[in-house]
């Protein structure tokens, strides 16, 4: 772990005569090109998923904030879509303005990139970090794939001559490895304030976002290659169930762009639309709480993805 000087983090309350916790607190956005690990990163972060996570590039579709509560420090995690170049439809273009409008607004910028790999699209984030004007921690994730290990100093070093970043650190998020101090040192470059969000809050998503993520991780990581980019989940009702205390129901509509890709969905005789369910069930069960009573409906709207009213209707446009 390389970089300059930084801001002393102090730690200390001092508001405790009034009542009013000071802390270093402040905004970290995980910029980078699609698939780099940064969901991952965050949620390995937090100690907890907040962000899903799936093989394919382009999960994220929308800026999701974790909060990590440290003593002293309050760290505000904005899980970014990955900065691509090709924007063929709407819903592409709405993802790139999201992550861009994001950078300016941070107070330190955390550039995820894939050890021993450096594309046009990382090229092109970097561009941007820059244009941003807030600090710059260069992260290289994946070291642990990282194979001949003889390339991967020299790649640093390589990487590392191109910006003037404010520190480099090698990390592996999915193994954990160099992790541990990367909220010290992103707090460094926070101001003290009061704490931004209450000190037991993970996220600010509401209910009915997180369970329309969870639903379309699970979609995503078991459909064809194809539909996972033309459907969207739209949680229709989430509420305490009347006859069962305790146990909470959740309808939702997986919408795809297509007939064919319905017939995808479901599957034979239903199948896959049971599978995708249980699976489903059990992670909200384990985000809420307590037992969930699972209403998934598959529905077609031609298109949806390069309809901008669609996207308002389904919050992903501003």
């Amino acid at each position: 772990m390389t970089g300059k000087d930084q801001t002393g983090n102090t730690g200390e309350d001092h508001g405790a005569n009034s009542g009013v916790t000071v802390a270093r607190c402040g905004f970290a956005a995980l910029a980078g090109r699609p698939n780099v690990g940064k969901s991952t990163l965050m949620n390995a972060l937090l100690g907890r998923k907040v962000s899903i996570v799936t093989a394919r590039p382009q999960t994220t579709r929308t800026r999701i904030h974790g909060i990590l509560n440290r003593p002293g420090m309050q760290i505000v995690f904005v899980d970014l879509p990955g900065i691509h170049a090709k924007q063929p439809r709407a819903i592409n273009r709405y993802m790139n303005r999201t992550a861009l409008s994001s950078l300016a607004d941070s107070d330190v910028n955390l550039f995820v990139i894939e050890a021993l790999r450096w594309t046009e699209e990382d090229e092109r984030v970097l561009g941007e970090l820059r244009a941003a004007g807030r600090p710059i921690l260069l992260l290289i994730n994946k070291v642990d794939r990282a194979q001949p290990r003889s390339r991967l100093l020299p790649f640093i070093a390589e990487i590392s001559s191109k910006a003037d970043f404010a520190q480099v650190v090698p990390l592996s998020a999915l193994k954990r490895k160099n992790i541990d101090a990367l909220p010290e040192l992103i707090a460094g470059y926070f101001p003290e304030s009061p704490l931004l969000f209450p000190d037991d809050q993970v996220t600010d998503a509401s209910d009915s976002f997180m369970a329309s993520e969870i639903i379309r991780e699970k979609l995503t990581r078991r459909l064809q290659e194809e539909v996972p980019y033309g459907l969207v989940v739209e949680i229709e009702g989430i509420g305490q169930a009347e006859d069962e205390p305790g146990k909470l129901i959740v309808q939702a509509a997986i919408w795809v762009e297509r007939t064919g890709q319905k017939a995808i969905v479901i599957g034979k005789g239903g199948e896959l639309l049971k599978e995708i369910g249980r699976a489903a069930r059990l992670d909200l069960k384990h985000h809420f709480g307590r037992p969930v009573h699972l209403e998934l409906w598959v529905k077609v709207r031609e298109g949806w993805s390069d309809d901008e009213a669609a996207l308002r209707k389904f919050g992903l446009e501003s």
